[in-house]
């Protein structure tokens, strides 16, 4: 059992990712935390878990909104006396978000606040929960086009998650001498319905497909499994990292410096 005594709380754990990695850490011992706006999604992961055998309760947390956020990290104290993983996993892919010329000003600001300043507020008050657990790791959901910029424009999306990116290993470095560890998920193309409502005809989700080199879209399973490992003591000399989880992408478009 790799997360064995562990706690973990998990933002847009009602779906995709979340879902997924949820079930995955209940599986490996953890009692989880359920975090999500979708009231009925959110409490049908913890029903789900509990049906496993697993211990989970539900908190509605709008991840932009500070006092839910402080709200959340509170619940998973109070419910099971510990915070020791913090998944800052929330994320919005915005259908109008496209160019810079024609993404509309409320599309990026939805976006940043959600993708950005959730995470931001997601650290700002679990590290101090880790603090009080004796350390722990953070999992901040990033994306392959924080890396590399997206095929199909969606430039407040791509913003955002190179955001996610920097703010992670600026926060790994404070708190490295804490036995906090902070790291970035970069998945690459998931066959999620964040990504396939985004992709919304068959010429996007081709001109995604023909560049990654193992053909096919990524499972929120498969992102689920790397999320674990860098939960769990297996990562213990990982902190700052971005973890690209990508079917190759990266390999075959980044030039090494």
């Amino acid at each position: 059992m790799r997360l064995q005594n562990k706690v973990a709380l998990i933002t847009g754990a009602g779906s995709g990712i979340g879902r997924e990695s949820a079930l995955l850490f209940s599986a490996e011992g953890a009692q989880i935390v359920v975090v999500d706006v979708v009231d009925a999604a959110g409490n049908e992961t913890v029903a789900m878990i509990k049906a496993n055998g697993g211990e989970a309760c539900y908190v509605h947390a709008d991840v932009s909104k500070s006092a839910e956020c402080e709200n959340m990290v509170r619940v998973a104290e109070q419910t099971f006396g510990k915070l020791n993983v913090l998944f800052n996993n929330a994320g919005i892919m915005h259908g109008d978000d496209d160019n810079a010329m024609t993404t509309e000003e409320h599309v990026w600001d939805l976006t940043m606040n959600i993708n950005l300043k959730g995470v931001f507020l997601g650290c700002k008050f679990g590290i101090p929960a880790l603090k009080r657990a004796g350390g722990g790791s953070i999992i901040n959901t990033a994306s392959f086009v924080a890396i590399l910029g997206a095929a199909t424009p969606q430039i407040a999306y791509t913003a955002s998650k190179g955001g996610v990116l920097a703010m992670t290993r600026e926060l790994a470095i404070i708190h490295a001498r804490q036995n906090i560890r902070v790291n970035s998920l970069c998945p690459g193309p998931l066959h999620t319905k964040l990504l396939m409502d985004f992709l919304n005809t068959d010429a996007k989700k081709q001109r995604r497909l023909v560049h990654i080199p193992m053909g096919r879209f990524g499972e929120a399973k498969e992102m689920a499994q790397a999320a674990l490992f860098l939960a769990s003591d297996e990562s213990s000399y990982m902190t700052g990292a971005s973890f690209v989880v990508d079917g190759g992408i990266t390999a075959a478009y980044v030039t090494p410096e």
